[in-house]
């Protein structure tokens, strides 16, 4: 296995319209940018979900002339923000949501990793839910391809980070996430969002790594009951690398504090 598969791993832009819409969609573009400047470039990249910010068809119109003209790969998810429905309005039929043939849950097999993406979305409430149905399609999806390495992505973090807020809207069904990602061992890395700040821990034999949100960040309230806010620490993404050992690195790229180098599209 060489050094030269990656993914880069966005999440939380929050897209939206009228006059709060300038931070957002320059947070994204910048993020972008960024990841085009990377050598070698990623051989795509996932979203996290909270792709837009109210789940309004108009936000995603907005998202969409954000990154209609990226030249790699996008796998978009689903967050609690998001309407799965206006997503595949917008985007089925594009490739960024595959076929939409199963909705929102999707899977993408590149050369040399499969890139399996879930739904959590669970209407009118801020945590998620993958239920049975989904679960088993997963497992039947990663079974599929066992010695080739995988990577899920979900929107919503299936164990607690230690932000008792954030805690309480996590992924319901996290342990029978586990208990599927751990039967298929060449699931590298777990990719999640929503909580606006990096985060890596052991997941079911694997490890998840949770993005920073290229908008903006959460505080880090560790205490129950703590105020909850947002913070102007700096934006940036991930880079999941596979490693000529059949491993798996991740690096964080800074953005908005940085002076990286940038790409246009």
């Amino acid at each position: 296995m060489t050094s030269s598969f990656s993914v880069a791993h966005l999440s939380d832009p929050h897209i939206t319209t009228g006059p709060l819409g300038a931070g957002p969609a320059a947070g994204l573009q910048l993020a972008l940018a960024r990841v085009l400047a990377l050598d070698p470039q990623p051989v795509a990249v996932v979203i996290s979900g909270d792709l837009v910010d109210q789940g309004r068809p108009e936000e995603y119109q907005e998202l969409r002339r954000i990154i209609g003209r990226f030249p790699l790969p996008l796998h978009l998810v689903a967050g609690n923000h998001d309407s799965p429905d206006a997503m595949l309005a917008a985007f089925a039929g594009s490739g960024l949501l595959d076929s939409g043939e199963q909705g929102v849950h999707y899977v993408v097999e590149h050369e040399a990793a499969t890139v399996v993406v879930l739904d959590s979305n669970l209407p009118g409430k801020p945590g998620g839910l993958l239920g049975a149905e989904q679960l088993g399609w997963l497992d039947a999806v990663l079974g599929k391809r066992p010695d080739v390495p995988a990577f899920v992505a979900v929107h919503h973090p299936p164990v607690p980070v230690g932000i008792p807020f954030l805690d309480g809207m996590r992924l319901e069904d996290g342990e029978a996430l586990a208990e599927v990602v751990a039967a298929h061992p060449r699931v590298v890395r777990v990719l999640a969002g929503h909580v606006h700040r990096p985060i890596t821990c052991a997941f079911g034999g694997s490890t998840l790594a949770v993005a920073p949100s290229t908008y903006r960040q959460s505080s880090l309230s560790m205490r129950d009951g703590s105020p909850m806010g947002y913070l102007d620490e700096p934006t940036g993404f991930l880079l999941h690398l596979l490693t000529a050992d059949g491993g798996c690195a991740t690096h964080t790229v800074q953005v908005s504090h940085a002076a990286g180098l940038l790409g246009g599209f």
